[in-house]
């Protein structure tokens, strides 16, 4: 399948699965109040952190397997990998529930995103992409529908419950989605001898040496930013954030895994480097010209649109996707090329200046809240981050082999 074609395809099914979380946003935001969101957030915030390592980011490694018997080894260590995470992920969540009763959630969560996550990265290699679009739906756009049922319902009043089920139901009917195409697979893994996968462990040792302090620092960012907004604005605060990014950063969830998903796999079976890097600056302009609309209409009518769509008590959160939206236009465009490190071998210098992004974009944020709340938060790390990824996108541009 032609990269355009596989992009396609994906694209279709991740703009159904983002559709109704859009459509049904001004639903969702009046069934919750802020402080629900900023509960529900920080949960999900932190399952996510753990459940982006789940396998160690061995996960990474299935779309460069050579053959049945490596991508089996691969897979075994893959299955013991998450069960000890997810194992560690329930310990956590029960010492930490005793404090924050919500998540008691952590372990189910971090076990469904962790599967799901590894499973798509074997759809991915087995060019499945139909099935990968459906589960995506099922994802996301189920999750929204059932967070509107449960909140009518009134299922977890005073709390984040609603919002935790219909998530965590729509992660396992989508996780039943990849099971089923991909089952002949996963048959038997757990009699694949420890000798072999160990061996796919000692072969791809960059993925969780370098590739996993990358990832979980990145998730971590997330997480450490909600709680710096709620210490210093306060939880509503922190739900008005969790919101204008949630949705803000919808496009580029909606076309950034598309394009990743379509990418690694040229970049990693192209004839040349010459080829793959013509295929990388194709991708970067064209995600620019889609990038630069948004931005535009964020900053002529951020709060406008904000309070049309989600009520006037959230106009706020749309003041500060004004101020965030030069930020989040660059984020759209870098966000899909992370597959390129991985692809080029760079994983190294991916992690060393991934993690100097993330100094900048809290310290930013520190700073603007310090100073102007919310809305100077958000362009302080507009000023900081377009001179970060400024950088990045131009070292992409310019790679040698």
């Amino acid at each position: 399948m032609s990269l355009l074609r596989a992009s396609l395809t994906l694209l279709v099914g991740n703009a159904l699965a983002q559709l109704l979380p859009l459509l049904l946003g001004p639903w969702i935001t009046r069934l919750y109040s802020p402080e629900q969101f900023a509960g529900y957030s920080l949960v999900w915030t932190a399952a996510s952190n753990l459940a982006v390592v789940a396998c160690a980011r061995y996960e990474m490694a299935l779309p460069l397997a050579r053959g049945g018997s490596s991508l089996r080894a691969l897979l075994a260590l893959c299955l013991r990998v998450w069960a000890a995470v997810t194992l560690l992920a329930a310990l956590l969540g029960a010492v930490l529930a005793l404090r924050w009763p919500d998540l008691v959630w952590l372990p189910l969560l971090v076990g469904l995103m962790g599967a799901v996550q590894a499973l798509a990265l074997l759809a991915t290699r087995q060019r499945a992409f139909g099935w990968l679009a459906g589960s995506r739906f099922l994802q996301w756009g189920l999750a929204a529908l059932l967070q509107v049922g449960l909140g009518y319902l009134s299922w977890g009043e005073g709390g984040p419950g609603g919002l935790l089920a219909g998530a965590a139901l729509a992660l396992a009917l989508a996780l039943l989605a990849l099971l089923l195409p991909l089952r002949a697979h996963l048959r038997g893994l757990l009699a694949v001898p420890a000798e072999r996968w160990r061996a796919m462990a000692r072969r791809h040792r960059d993925f969780p040496l370098l590739n996993t302090p990358h990832a979980f620092a990145g998730a971590a960012q997330d997480t450490l930013t909600l709680l710096l907004v709620a210490l210093l604005a306060g939880d509503a605060a922190m739900g008005l954030w969790a919101l204008a990014l949630r949705y803000l950063k919808a496009p580029a969830t909606l076309v950034g895994a598309a394009v990743s998903a379509a990418l690694y796999p040229q970049l990693t079976q192209a004839a040349s480097f010459a080829d793959a890097r013509r295929e990388l600056r194709r991708t970067v302009r064209t995600l620019l010209l889609l990038a630069l609309p948004f931005a535009l209409a964020l900053l002529a009518a951020g709060p406008a649109l904000f309070a049309w769509a989600f009520g006037e008590p959230w106009r706020e959160a749309g003041v500060l996707a004004r101020s965030l939206a030069p930020y989040l236009a660059l984020h759209f465009v870098a966000s899909p090329l992370a597959v390129v490190t991985l692809a080029w071998n760079a994983q190294a210098w991916a992690l060393r200046f991934a993690l100097v992004g993330q100094l900048l974009f809290v310290a930013a944020l520190a700073l603007g809240l310090q100073l102007g709340g919310l809305e100077g938060a958000g362009w302080s790390v507009s000023a900081v981050m377009l001179l970060y990824f400024g950088t990045y996108l131009g070292a992409l541009w310019r790679w040698k082999a």
